[in-house]
């Protein structure tokens, strides 16, 4: 009598269920973007790195934001649109739960030495319309954690 081998994942799960297991697992996904931090600056916004002195770059709900170096990818950023929720920050209850929000890149972080923002080093930084849609500003600290998507 011959004796059938089998993987040890083989021999516990048959194929149907492994692939729906698989299948359910991707699905179960909480993220989908990457994770950064993001700060907030204030007007003057004009000059921008992207567009200089033209006001019509900037969304007319206000939405917009400064790209830090690991988006900046030397100027490509200008333009691009992000989707960005707050996920955490050193004060507790400062994120606004499941609030998602969609800015334009219309600047660079480095090149904000007119009104520097409230953080060095960040992935983002906010106008504060968007930095306040998607935080609490009386509670916000200097800058958040986010999870963003182009």
């Amino acid at each position: 009598m011959s004796r059938r081998s089998c993987s040890l994942i083989q021999c516990l799960l048959p194929l149907p269920l492994l692939f729906n297991l698989l299948m359910m697992s991707s699905l179960l996904q909480t993220s989908h973007g990457d994770v950064g931090t993001a700060a907030q600056y204030s007007p003057p916004y004009l000059p921008t790195a992207c567009y200089n002195d033209s006001a019509s770059q900037f969304p007319s709900n206000n939405m917009f934001a400064a790209a830090g170096d690991g988006i900046w990818d030397n100027g490509a950023a200008c333009g691009r649109q992000y989707l960005v929720r707050c996920i955490s920050a050193a004060v507790a209850d400062s994120c606004i739960a499941d609030q998602v929000i969609q800015v334009k890149i219309v600047d660079y972080a480095l090149e904000l030495n007119k009104n520097p923002p409230s953080a060095g080093g960040t992935t983002i930084v906010l106008s504060e319309t968007a930095f306040g849609a998607i935080a609490n500003n009386s509670a916000a600290p200097a800058s958040i954690n986010l999870e963003f998507q182009q």
